[in-house]
This record gives structure tokens, sequence and C-alpha cells, in this order.
């Protein structure tokens, strides 16, 4: 049998389906490797193991019939959605992880991804209440890079990123209300898709999450395989509040087609007053805008007016800050008891202090102040262009550590987060969809990605363009990735 942790998700299915090897084979190799790596990494830290032998064992009779399109392919979900009925959830939180609280129902996109056959093995690492760009919980301690265990592998779907960058799974849940889908997958070299807003269901227990800038997805290894899994979990379930319009086709369909001639706006600097943007961050834009030209496309250095407009952090922290407001006030609903400051690190407190004190006027006017500010980005892409190209993140990978909160200064490690999300945050104000691809590798061997935006719903072109981009600019994977004992 091939080596498996080369492999994505789509070629471990196709062993399954020829006969080549069963789930179970697949599970248990799965299994080993995330014994081997992650003693090192800290990427898993609710495993399942036994649950998911008992599964693929459930799933062998069905391999012959191949129905299922990833079934027996090894899996892992964030703590932070993806609910699974029975299991633990504690969503970084040490509070949780103290009270061992299982979670009640599943969500709609669990339920999803099992129908398509894939294997849970347990649960991710991230950050309380996937707050910050890095993943260094104090219930579970920091998650590392694979590429150098020093530095961070990034936030809030970090422990994903780490378990796939190091081979444990092809591919794992994540989620992104800021950047944490696209940041992990350029500090840990993978692809990483922010859908469109309402392109994926957070039911049955939330019509949206961060008031509408959060969704959820994959990181993988391979642009196929986060096409095909978009067709799996995407799709509205009853009763969402919105749900984004269905594309013309399959999105596995969009990979390897033509998209034509382009015309791409690309920013290689500051995107707003106050960013300062590393050069081996902007290297990997010019990096993709040089592989862009030499496959057709016309590149423009250009951006919308509104993608500089510093009001947009704003709108974001009172957003963000209101709900994590909230989502104390349902933790302690859960638990039966209000929180105090020491169910949380100091940092999240402190936040939602923020948000219980803005007035509801104000953060109504926040929400309006992002739908204009919404119509004001569309406006560009109106004007002709079809994709924006930036760097991901403003810096490359973080050392671990840099991140540290205290109750004298609760605040430092979310102001040291913003050269993170400078480029990606303002995207998840406007619900545009755009994936992160590694296209750079600093001196020092980190991964650094190029991000693309499209316009509302055209996940499609995206998905077009980076196919081309990673036939065109292979980048390097799984098998670069130095060993870890």
């Amino acid at each position: 049998m091939e080596d498996l942790s080369r492999l994505d998700a789509v070629a471990q299915a196709e062993l399954v389906r020829r006969g080549e090897a069963t789930p179970l084979e697949l599970v248990d190799a799965a299994i080993a490797r995330i014994e081997q790596r992650n003693p090192t990494l800290n990427a898993v830290v609710l495993p399942a193991f036994e649950r998911a032998r008992d599964e693929a064992r459930a799933l062998g009779p069905e391999a012959k019939r191949g129905v299922r399109p990833f079934l027996g392919v090894p899996f892992l979900m964030k703590d932070i959605g993806g609910q699974e009925a029975g299991a633990p959830y504690y969503m970084g939180m040490k509070c949780l992880k103290r009270a061992g609280w299982v979670e009640r129902e599943t969500a709609h996109l669990t339920e999803r991804l099992r129908a398509a056959g894939f294997v849970s093995l347990g649960r991710t690492n991230t950050p309380e209440l996937a707050l910050l760009p890095t993943t260094e919980p104090e219930a579970w301690g920091p998650t590392r890079n694979p590429w150098n265990p020093e530095h961070s592998a990034g936030g809030s779907s970090g422990g994903a990123a780490s378990a796939v960058a190091s081979g444990m799974v092809p591919a794992a849940h994540a989620s992104d209300g800021g950047g944490s889908i696209r940041i992990p997958a350029s500090h840990c070299g993978l692809v990483g898709l922010k859908a469109t807003r309402g392109r994926t269901s957070f039911g049955p227990g939330a019509g949206e999450r961060w008031s509408g800038l959060s969704c959820e997805l994959v990181v993988s290894r391979s642009v196929r395989d986060t096409a095909a899994i978009l067709d799996v979990v995407s799709g509205a379930m009853p009763g969402d509040p919105y749900a984004a319009a269905p594309p013309r086709r399959r999105f596995a369909q969009e990979v390897g087609v033509d998209p034509g001639r382009l015309r791409i706006g690309a920013l290689f600097g500051s995107p707003r007053e106050g960013v300062r943007v590393d050069p081996e961050c902007a290297q990997a834009a010019r990096t993709a805008a040089r592989a862009l030209e030499a496959l057709g496309h016309r590149i423009e250095e250009s951006q919308p007016d509104a993608y500089a407009d510093t009001g947009c952090g704003r709108a974001y922290v009172t957003l963000v800050a209101s709900n994590i407001a909230r989502a104390l006030d349902a933790v302690g609903e859960k638990l039966g008891r209000t929180l105090t400051p020491e169910d949380v690190e100091p940092m999240t407190w402190a936040i939602a202090e923020i948000g219980r004190a803005t007035p509801v006027a104000n953060y109504l006017a926040m929400i309006e102040w992002t739908h204009r500010f919404g119509r004001r980005m569309a406006a560009w892409w109106e004007s002709g262009f079809d994709l924006l190209l930036t760097p991901t993140a403003a810096e490359p990978p973080p050392r671990i550590g840099e991140f540290a909160s205290s109750p004298e200064v609760p605040l430092k490690p979310f102001l040291r987060a913003a050269p993170f999300g400078a480029f990606t945050f303002p995207i998840n104000l406007t619900g545009q969809p755009a994936i992160s691809l590694p296209m750079h590798w600093t001196a020092s061997g980190l991964p650094v990605g190029a991000m693309l935006v499209a316009p509302y719903g055209r996940e499609d072109l995206l998905l077009q363009v980076a196919s081309q981009l990673e036939a065109a600019h292979p980048w390097r994977c799984l098998g670069d990735v130095p060993e870890v004992d």
C-alpha cells in the first residue's frame, strides 16, 4: 500500500473504492501517525480512537458499493463548531474542560461529513472561543507548527492545520471568523478556503456565528479536496435564516477548468494605515502574481478603496466583543451558573467586558456600517475586476509565546493579533469567499500564503484559479515537512 500520510482525502477514498485498503486500515494508520506525531505538536486534544475504529468497522461492508465519496477517510473536528452529540466539547475553554462538558446535539455540518463517509478520530486544539490567530489556550497548551515546532501553527484552526500539515489526517474541519482558516493554512503550507457567507449551515444550534462573520469548512492539502468537501457540506438546513445561492454545478467540477483571462487586482503592501507587511509575506503575493501572469491573467496593482478604511477594525471588534459577551452567558447557561473571571483567560474576559459595555444601538450601528462597507467593497469588483490578490497575513508564523496574556495587560495578545488578520478580517465583514494558497517559504523554511478574494458566491472562480496555480506552481507539501518524533 502507498504511504497513506502522503495521500490527500480523494486519493485515500479511491484506495477504498478499488479494494486496496479498508476503512479500518486507513483509520488505524492515521491513529498510528497521531500517536507518533501529536506528542510534539499537540494538535489533537480530544482523541476518540476506539469510537473511530468502531465506525470504520461498520463502514467496511459498504466499500464495494462506493456510494459515499469519502468512505473510511480519517478526519478530525475542530473543538469549536461541528458538535458531536455525546462527545466532549470545550471550545478551548478551561471551565468546560474542568466540567467535562459533553455536547447534547450533533451539528448539521457534522452529519453531512459523516454521511460522506468521513471518520472522525477526535477533536483538535483551538484558542479559547477561537479568538486568536495562534493556538495556545490555557486549557491545552500550544499547538506547534510541523515545519518548525518553535513556531505557531496559527489560529484559530491551528490544531487542524498542524494535524493536516504533519500528515496525521488528509483534511480537517476548520472555521473562519477573521482569518481562522486562511491564517493557519498560510502558516502550515495548506489550502484554506473561507467560503461565502451562508454557504454552510450552523444549524441546528445557531443561525449564524459572530453576526455573520464566521463560516465552517476545512484545511486541506489539495485544491481538489477542498472543492470536493465543499460539495459535501454546502447548502442550508431547514430553518436557516439565509443561505448562499447554490452553485451552477458541483464545486469539484471546477478543478482544472480554464477560467479564461482574468483581471486581477494586486496589493503587495499595507492594506491600511498602521499595518506593516513583512517582506516575506509580500513575496508570497508577488510570487503568486508572477505565476498568474505566466498563466495569461492580467495583474494590476489595485485594491478596493474601502479596504483601506480603518473603520473596519472598529466594526469588527464591536461585533466580536458583543458576540463573546453572549458566548460567556451561553456557556454559563450550559453549566448552570454565571461565569467569573477565573473561568476564562484574561483576554477573553476583557473582550467580553467590551461587549457588555456596548449599547445595543451602537451594536446595530456597526451592523449597518458593515453592510455599507460590503457594498463599497463590492463596487470594486463591479468596476471590472475578477479577483483581488494579497498576502494572507502581514507576518510569517510567530514564535510560540508571543501572545501570552496576563491580568495586568489582558488585551495585549488581541493587539498582537492585528498584523495576522489585517488582510483577512475585512473579507469576513463582507461575506465574500477567499482562499489562501502556499506560495512562498521563508529563508528559515516556514510557509507563507497568498490570498485570492472573489465576488460573493464565486467559489467556483477561486477553485478554478487555485487549481491552475497548484498545477503551474506546485507547493511543498507533506513529504517536505521535517519528521517529528
